[in-house]
């Protein structure tokens, strides 16, 4: 076992929550590993402008917030590792992580796997995803430079997206299965006063239609039941998102909708072992939360290991 694989903190996932959790780690020199995962800086790094962040008043790009803090975390001693782990084993301390690169040994984990984009489940979704179906506008909005869009979904997320995507697209028509939004009302009152922003209510998509590229949507009112043809180029999807927790089923308590369950010190069932951000938390969902949550664990980790080691010395 190589000293760089037998670490006292890793944490699994590099957003708001994994980044935050490496400084106070690496703060308490504690040499902590994060591995990455796919996405570096989480979803938040998806995101063109974050404005509710606290210190931007101008607002930060998502992807340049994540860098902040990732440069922070390794000022202080943190080691991020471009490494996805795929299963755990928590049955005896160190607790084993297997990753694509080989194996790790943790003293104690923190786990911000985060989350990821719930898709519509419709025909054409998978086959068009890539050909005019997107779940990221800031990676992908730039190519529907005047074109028709179509943004499904009725929380903060699908307006921000939406707002973003009136840069580049002639329309941005934003469709929702309820007759009323979850979206805040700041978010709501600027798309409707935007004049590129459409609305339809009370419909659902029930298909995405084209053959080598997006060319439609079929649309049913759950109202009325009426279907009917929208021609679009473009279908960003934002509906909600699922934990990135099935390595962990069987292994933690977890929720009925897959949130590991923690409790007020972000601790999991398992002595050593924490878990904070999206992959934990199915209320609030906010780089600021996710951000406290990976502090919190990683504050809780540092004690848990210097507990430890008070038993061994005395033990």
């Amino acid at each position: 076992m190589t000293d760089n694989r037998h670490v006292k903190v890793l944490i699994l996932g590099a957003g708001p929550a994994g980044l935050s959790a490496a400084l106070y780690a690496a703060r308490a020199e504690l040499a902590p590993v994060v591995l990455t995962g796919m996405q570096l800086g989480g979803q938040a790094a998806l995101t063109h402008t974050i404005e509710n962040y606290p210190g931007f008043p101008e607002g930060v790009g998502g992807a340049q917030l994540g860098e902040l803090f990732q440069k922070q975390a390794e000022h202080f001693g943190a080691r991020v590792e471009f490494d996805m782990a795929h299963e755990v084993d928590f049955s005896h301390r160190p607790y084993k992580v297997t990753a694509d690169s080989g194996e790790y040994f943790a003293e104690s984990i923190i786990i911000t796997t985060g989350a990821s984009p719930v898709h519509l489940n419709v025909p054409g979704e998978v086959e068009l995803t890539g050909r005019g179906v997107s779940y990221c506008a800031t990676c992908d909005g730039w190519f529907f430079k005047d074109k028709k869009v179509v943004v499904v979904g009725g929380g903060d997320s699908a307006f921000e997206e939406g707002l973003f995507i009136t840069r580049y697209a002639s329309s941005v028509t934003l469709i929702h299965r309820r007759d009323e939004y979850r979206a805040g009302a700041i978010l709501q009152k600027r798309a409707k006063e935007h004049p590129k922003m459409n609305f339809i209510m009370n419909t659902v998509i029930t298909e995405a239609v084209g053959s080598d590229k997006l060319t439609a949507l079929k649309l049913k009112n759950v109202v009325t039941g009426e279907e009917s043809s929208f021609e679009t180029d473009g279908l960003f999807i934002f509906i909600g998102h699922t934990p990135n927790t099935q390595m962990f089923q069987g292994k933690l308590e977890m929720s009925d909708l897959g949130y590991i369950k923690v409790n007020d010190k972000m601790e999991t069932n398992i002595p050593g072992v924490y878990a904070a951000g999206e992959a934990a938390d199915p209320h609030f969902r906010q780089v600021v939360t996710s951000a406290g949550m990976g502090a919190a664990a990683a504050i809780q980790a540092t004690r848990y290991l210097e507990s430890q080691e008070a038993e061994s010395v005395h033990g």
